[in-house]
C-alpha cells in the first residue's frame, strides 16, 4: 500500500540501502511504490534501471534508464546505468558513446568509473576498460579496488608484468584486500615464482580463504618447498580448510547434475530434430582460456567442458566451484541451468570462455 508520507527522496534512500544489502526483490516493490507516487522522478527511474540490472532484467533496466534520461538526458547516473543495459544487447558503439558522455563530467566520481569498467570487463572490451582503469588510477592514486581493477584488466590483456604491478600497488594502499592477494598469488605461481606464491596465499587469513583452488596450491607448495607431508600440524588448519570448501561444493554439483539433465535433454531434442529433417542444427564455437576450443551444439559443449573439469582444466574448475579472486570484476551470481546455452553465457560473463557466434 502506497505511504504518501514519504518523499520521492525516501524512496530513493529506501531502495538504496536495500540494493546494497542485495534485497532486489523488496528494493524494487519500494520503487514501484515510489513511482506510482511520483511519476517524474529521475532518482527513482534511474535507481529501478539498476535494480532491474541487479536482477539481470536488462530489458526492463534499459527501458527505465531511458526513461530516466529524457527526463534528465545529462543525468551521470542514468548515462553509465544505459550503457552498461546497452553492452548486454550487443549495441557497444552506442554504449561507449553514453560512457564518454558521462565521463566528461564525472570522472571524479570514482563509483561511476568503476561501474563503467566492470561492465567494459565482463562484456570483454578489455583495451576501453584498460584506457579507463588507468585514468581512474591516475584521478584516484589512493584507491585499491581501481589498482586491483586495472591489474586484472592488465592479465587479461597479457600484460603479466603491469598486472603484478599493479597487485602489488593495490595492496600496499590496502594490505587486507585479500582478493588482490590471492590473485596475485595465482598470477606467481602460474609463472613459477613458488616461494612468491606461496607467502602471497599465506598471508590470507586461513577464515578469508574461500578459493578452494588457491587453499590447495598452498597446500601443494607448503609439502614441495618444506617437505610437510600431509597431517603434519602446521598443514592441518590448511587441509582442514580446503575440506570445508570442498564440502561447500555440494550445491555445484547439484547444479552440474541439473546441467546435465539439461545436456540430455537438449541432446534429445536435437536428435528429435535431425530425424524430422535430417539436418544437423548449426554448430558453435566456444573458446577457452590458453587457446583452447570447443564446439558443437549448445548442449556437447557444455558436456566437453564438463569433461574438461573432470581432466583438470583448472579454468573451468574456477567456474564451477567458488567465486574465484575476480568477485568484484566478475559477476557473482551461480551458472543458470535452464539451457545449455544460458549455462555457456553465464560463463562468457565471468571471462572463462569466449562464444563465437
Amino acid at each position: 500500500m502506497a505511504t504518501p508520507f514519504l518523499s520521492s527522496e525516501e524512496y530513493d534512500e529506501r531502495a538504496h540501502r536495500l540494493y546494497d544489502e542485495g534485497e532486489y526483490d523488496t528494493a524494487l516493490e519500494v520503487l514501484k511504490e515510489g513511482l506510482a507516487l511520483y511519476s517524474h522522478s529521475v532518482e527513482l527511474y534511474v535507481a529501478l534501471g539498476y535494480v532491474r540490472l541487479a536482477r539481470e532484467e536488462f530489458a526492463w533496466a534499459r527501458q527505465a534508464l531511458a526513461h530516466a534520461l529524457v527526463l534528465d538526458p545529462e543525468h551521470e547516473d542514468g548515462l553509465v546505468g544505459l550503457g552498461e543495459a546497452l553492452l548486454k544487447f550487443g549495441e557497444c558503439e552506442e554504449a561507449l558513446a553514453l560512457f564518454r558522455k558521462a565521463r566528461a563530467t564525472c570522472e571524479e566520481d570514482l563509483d561511476l568509473m568503476m561501474t563503467m569498467g566492470r561492465a567494459l570487463y565482463r562484456e570483454h572490451f578489455y583495451e576501453e576498460a584498460r584506457e579507463l582503469f588507468a585514468r581512474t588510477v591516475a584521478i584516484h592514486p589512493d584507491s585499491a579496488e581501481a589498482a586491483a581493477a586495472y591489474g586484472y584488466t592488465l592479465h587479461r590483456l597479457e600484460d603479466e608484468l603491469g598486472a603484478r604491478r599493479q597487485l602489488r600497488r593495490a595492496l600496499h594502499l590496502d594490505g587486507e584486500y585479500h582478493e588482490a592477494r590471492i590473485y596475485l598469488a595465482h598470477l606467481l605461481y602460474d609463472r613459477g615464482d613458488w616461494a612468491g606464491a606461496a607467502r602471497e596465499f599465506e598471508r590470507v587469513p586461513l577464515a578469508e580463504h574461500f578459493d578452494a583452488l588457491a587453499v590447495w596450491r598452498l597446500l601443494e607448495l607448503k609439502r614441495a618447498l618444506s617437505g610437510l607431508h600431509t597431517g603434519d600440524a602446521e598443514l592441518v588448519p590448511w587441509e582442514q580448510r580446503l575440506q570445508e570448501l570442498e564440502a561447500d561444493t555440494d550445491a555445484i554439483d547439484e547444479l552440474l547434475a541439473e546441467v546435465e539433465a539439461a545436456v540430455d535433454a537438449a541432446e534429445e531434442a536435437r536428435s528429435q530434430a535431425e530425424g524430422e529433417t535430417g539436418v544437423l542444427p548449426e554448430g558453435h564455437r566456444v573458446q577457452l582460456q590458453r587457446g583452447r576450443a570447443v564446439s558443437g551444439s549448445w548442449a556437447e559443449i557444455v558436456q566437453q567442458l564438463l569433461e574438461t573439469r573432470e581432466a583438470g582444466c583448472e579454468s573451468i574448475a574456477r567456474f564451477l566451484h567458488g567465486p574465484g579472486a575476480e568477485a568484484h570484476a566478475r559477476t557473482e551470481t551461480a551458472p543458470p541451468v535452464e539451457d545449455p546455452h544460458a549455462f555457456l553465457i553465464a560463463g562468457e560473463r565471468a571471462g572463462y570462455w569466449h562464444i563465437e557466434y
